[in-house]
């Protein structure tokens, strides 16, 4: 019994000078260290500012793809009265062949102009677009009024003289040279005040052509679906490269995760807050392929690279991909190319995908789809590289 407590007491002597030793050998805390993190911390917030505020201050609408059915002579005026670089017009032959090229979204809109003037937009393609075309056309009404004003200001004038010369003239002439007296003609009646066929304006009619759905009148709801399909896909490829050891089983996980994912959203977006619309089916393979693409991706990374490998998944799909993907606004409004190469990524094509399935069925949709598979096999292939790497170490490692 004795014994015990001697040890207990020397075990308790020795806890203190063990402390001391660990506190001795750890660094000293420094002023320098805090700022240094202080000064990380804030670069890194103020990159993620930047990559998500960048797109939205330097967009300006330009190249906007425009159909316009008229002469060249009226489809000249119509560039000259719009803002500098705003429109590229596409002269085509009838409204019909404008309409198709619309719901094909090789267009924005269109402009039918001559007798009765329209304005053909496409809110489910770009809400932005659709609000521009507008306001050019209400400048092209105020400028119909301001003609038809000026010409019955002109017409009114013309009637003033001539009823003033009418009745000015009997009373010039002497009564010898009157001739016989006959049926006088009512000064009046030679110059008549326009009738009211001919004071009618013509009113700009403005058509959407493919409008959004009532669920999602503004399409914020449309252009905010892009963001949970990023962040799901990055949670999912974390969670399974944390979870799942073998990285063999890794693409299982993913694949099983495409499917389940994209069923879970399809049914929020779709069944549930009525944002999504078209076939149920393919929306459910196109979220699917996107939160699965990604997840590869990052899951790729970390079987090469190690837990690292995540910060560059997310960088990618996250901070480049999703700012750049042209979700809020038409790929033309981003500055140079950013908005083509948006298109390239994750979040880009599977933004536009959606949008098409749902509102765009006569659209090409084959490169959205191609960009998905490629990132997606690209991920599982570098999953597989990994993999083989690793087995070939273990094997040098045994040898």
């Amino acid at each position: 019994m004795q014994t015990r407590i001697l040890a207990t007491s020397d075990s308790a002597e020795t806890a203190p000078d063990a402390e001391a030793e660990t506190a001795k050998g750890a660094p000293k805390p420094s002023i320098k260290q805090a700022l240094l993190a202080a000064i990380f911390a804030a670069a890194i917030v103020t990159i993620i500012l930047l990559a998500f505020s960048w797109p939205t201050v330097t967009s300006e609408p330009k190249d906007l793809s425009v159909a316009a059915v008229g002469d060249q002579k009226q489809i000249d005026q119509i560039t000259a009265n719009a803002p500098d670089g705003m429109l590229d017009l596409k002269k085509v032959d009838s409204r019909a062949e404008a309409q198709q090229l619309i719901r094909e979204r090789e267009v924005y809109g269109a402009f039918i102009v001559g007798d009765e003037p329209e304005i053909l937009t496409s809110t489910a393609a770009s809400p932005a677009v659709a609000q521009q075309l507008n306001g050019i056309a209400s400048q092209m009404q105020q400028k119909i009024d301001k003609q038809a004003m000026s010409g019955m200001q002109d017409g009114m004038k013309e009637m003033q003289d001539a009823l003033a010369k009418a009745s000015q003239g009997p009373a010039s002439q002497s009564p010898a040279s009157q001739g016989p007296a006959g049926p006088q003609e009512n000064p009046g009646e030679q110059a008549q005040a326009p009738t009211t066929s001919a004071m009618e304006v013509p009113q700009v009619t403005v058509t959407d052509v493919v409008p959004l759905n009532d669920n999602d009148s503004t399409g914020a709801g449309l252009a905010i679906a892009g963001l949970p399909l990023t962040i799901g896909g990055i949670v999912g490829g974390v969670l399974t490269s944390m979870i799942v050891h073998s990285r063999r089983m890794r693409a299982v996980a993913v694949l099983a995760y495409g499917a389940i994912g994209g069923l879970a959203l399809t049914l929020v977006l779709q069944t549930w807050f009525g944002i999504l619309q078209g076939n149920f089916g393919l929306n459910v393979l196109a979220a699917g392929l996107a939160v699965a693409a990604t997840a590869a991706l990052i899951n790729g990374f970390v079987s090469l690279i190690g837990p690292g490998g995540i910060a560059i998944g997310a960088v990618l799909t996250m901070f480049i991909g999703n700012p750049i993907a042209s979700l809020q606004a038409p790929k033309e409004f981003l500055a140079g190319a950013w908005g083509d190469i948006g298109q390239f990524l994750v979040p880009g094509a599977s933004g536009t995908l959606l949008r098409d399935l749902s509102y765009f069925p006569d659209a090409p949709m084959a490169m959205q789809w191609w960009v998905l598979i490629g990132w997606f096999v690209l991920g599982i292939a570098l999953i597989l590289v990994g993999h083989l790497l690793a087995h070939s170490k273990k094997r040098a490692a045994v040898s």
